[in-house]
């Protein structure tokens, strides 16, 4: 029974948050017909020194300005001229008062001020012919600021906080988002090259039948899954700083990636020239390189490379250039699959762009591939800051 009860309760504040912005407009209705309702009744409260309406003529005015509280977010105009003409007939201002507050917090006018001092003067008008002293005009000329202008201005406030906080919230999103993507394109650039590598001699150890070979790659496995290991608990230790590892591989580590290529059959021919770089710079040739490399082991495993890296002033130009595949096929049932986009070629654009550089990869005129890059010398990368809590705090749809 006790289990009964918490789903029901569940499901009343499941339906309440799905539908608040109804059952907000239906409470305001509630109370519009309850304050307006027994003046037109009974007659009290209605400026009878000038006009008189008939009883059921009161009561259908009310009851139209407490229905118009239902369409209150999406129209200025039905609340604002019932209100009016309910003011009129039964002397209830709490309509007006939700109209004029309504029309500005839901945007529902252009110029709200207009309006809104023609909805003050309308009042006052009512009020100064319900009464015959004018030495109270400016009584009713403050209630008229106080009960149609100000709650207009109200509305005006509670609007912009709502949209303020809105854009916060899509801004957090989108640094989120932005933050996500790094942490996918570092983890795709972490990972995907040791266990290519690994991969790779996985099917050798598996056709050879040479007890020293089989060791011999056994060990490179066992180096490439305890430095990938590394490398990943490095990144996960900085990624919130958002900061690129201490260990991180610059240009120097580019000849040892070569080799580790060219022991997977890979033929490479390696240029380098590149000194003085920043750890961010010389990081982001490291990453092209191994990019570009993984992506010649995947899908032209047998044509010859060029690589390239070297600096001209400021500007650092690295190159991965393979030929046209040869026949020769790879291991036997070794099948690369892609990443998906956005954490390869994409996630490199990306990195590049940060630091004001440029990639970009195309086939080549003789059926093989180029990736390119020119990337300053000594800029850093742009990270955006490290993002905070996740979801908004207020949202102009939420405004009551």
């Amino acid at each position: 029974m006790e289990d009964g009860i918490r789903y029901t309760r569940g499901g009343w504040r499941g339906f309440a948050a799905r539908h608040r912005d109804v059952l907000v407009d239906v409470a305001l209705a509630m109370a519009v017909l309850v304050c307006s309702l027994p003046p037109a009744l009974v007659g009290i409260g209605a400026p009878a020194s000038w006009v008189s309406a008939p009883r059921w003529f009161a009561v259908l005015t009310a009851v139209v300005a407490a229905l118009s509280m239902l369409v209150r977010r999406r129209t200025a105009w039905p609340p604002l001229v019932a209100a009016v003409i309910c003011l009129a007939v039964t002397g209830e201002f709490l309509p007006l008062t939700l109209a004029a507050y309504s029309m500005t917090a839901h945007a529902t006018v252009r110029r709200w001020e207009r309006v809104a001092a023609a909805a003050a003067v309308a009042y006052l008008a009512i009020s100064v012919l319900a009464r015959a002293p004018l030495h109270l005009l400016w009584a009713d000329a403050i209630r008229a600021v106080a009960l149609v202008y100000l709650p207009a201005m109200i509305g005006t406030w509670v609007r912009g906080y709502h949209t303020m906080q809105a854009e916060l919230w899509l801004r957090e999103e989108r640094a989120a988002s932005d933050e996500r993507r790094r942490l996918a394109g570092e983890l795709h650039d972490t990972v995907t090259h040791a266990v290519t590598v690994m991969v790779l001699h996985a099917g050798v150890i598996r056709d050879s039948e040479d007890r020293t070979e089989v060791v011999s790659l056994a060990r490179i496995i066992e180096d490439k899954g305890v430095r990938a290991l590394s490398e990943l608990r490095e990144l996960l230790t900085v990624v919130r700083r958002g900061d690129i590892p201490a260990a991180a591989k610059g240009v120097d580590a580019i000849p040892q990636l070569v080799d580790d290529c060219v022991a997977t059959g890979l033929r490479v021919d390696l240029r380098l020239d590149a000194d003085t770089l920043s750890r961010e710079a010389g990081h982001a040739c490291y990453r092209i390189v191994q990019e570009g490399l993984n992506n010649v082991r995947k899908h032209a495993p047998s044509s010859e490379v060029r690589v390239v890296c070297e600096t001209r002033g400021e500007v650092t130009r690295v190159s991965v250039i393979n030929g046209e595949t040869g026949d020769e096929p790879r291991p036997a049932g070794i099948i690369f699959e892609s990443a998906g986009p956005g954490y390869g070629l994409e996630g490199l654009k990306e990195r590049v762009a940060l630091m004001g550089g440029l990639l970009a990869w195309a086939p080549t005129e003789e059926g093989g591939f180029v990736l390119t890059a020119r990337i300053p010398r000594t800029r850093e990368l742009g990270y955006p800051p490290p993002v905070g809590r996740r979801g908004p705090v207020g949202s102009a749809a939420g405004s009551r």
